[in-house]
């Protein structure tokens, strides 16, 4: 078996709302711009300021259950009434152009990609303990008290199937998490070069 860092590789980062995922994901592709972030389908309207192609692929209910029917992702899930889902071609044809994939997902659409695509390298992002990951949700100022409290009962659901992950990140300081993230992937040397 190749390391992570093999071209071609897929690459799925996981881990309860709240943990930092997007904040990592943004680092390590602003240090390594060759690995591909694979957009998301989603069925909700766009939000201002959201680029389809960019930020989602929109597609309406219609195309999104045929695409489902044809397996078309890779995984895909509803939430509050919308579907999202990982578009199967693009990060196929990524692959096969050997480039490496990053998929960032929760732990369902994680799950499913172990199904579809055994093959891939699955880490799990958690906080350094669930008082910090409140505080980090908390902090965000975007929900009420009853959307807080289902992201924690979430989270702590999630945080059982850690052991489900091919590695395991703390991700208590950005720094050392973005590098030992990089190490997982096979980019240790990469930071070291002048």
């Amino acid at each position: 078996m190749g390391s992570p860092s093999t071209p071609g590789r897929l690459t799925v980062i996981s881990g309860p709302s709240g943990v930092g995922k997007g904040t990592l994901v943004a680092a390590l592709l602003q240090r390594h711009p060759d690995l591909w972030l694979s957009v998301s389908a989603t069925t909700r309207a766009p939000r201002p300021g959201e680029i389809d192609g960019a930020n989602y692929h929109f597609f309406d209910r219609e195309r999104f259950e045929y695409q489902v029917q044809a397996g078309g992702f890779l995984e895909w899930a509803e939430f509050a009434g919308n579907l999202y889902g990982t578009p199967r071609p693009p990060v196929e044809q990524h692959l096969a152009q050997g480039r490496p994939v990053l998929l960032e997902i929760e732990l369902e659409g994680a799950r499913q990609v172990r199904r579809s695509f055994p093959a891939g390298f699955q880490v799990f992002i958690k906080p350094p303990s669930f008082e910090e990951l409140e505080r980090r949700i908390r902090g965000r100022g975007t929900d009420d008290e009853e959307a807080i409290k289902r992201r924690l009962a979430r989270a702590r659901q999630e945080l059982m199937a850690e052991a489900e992950f091919d590695a395991v990140l703390v991700n208590a300081d950005l720094g050392v998490a973005l590098e030992e993230l990089e190490l997982l992937l096979g980019f240790g040397d990469a930071c070291h070069v002048q």
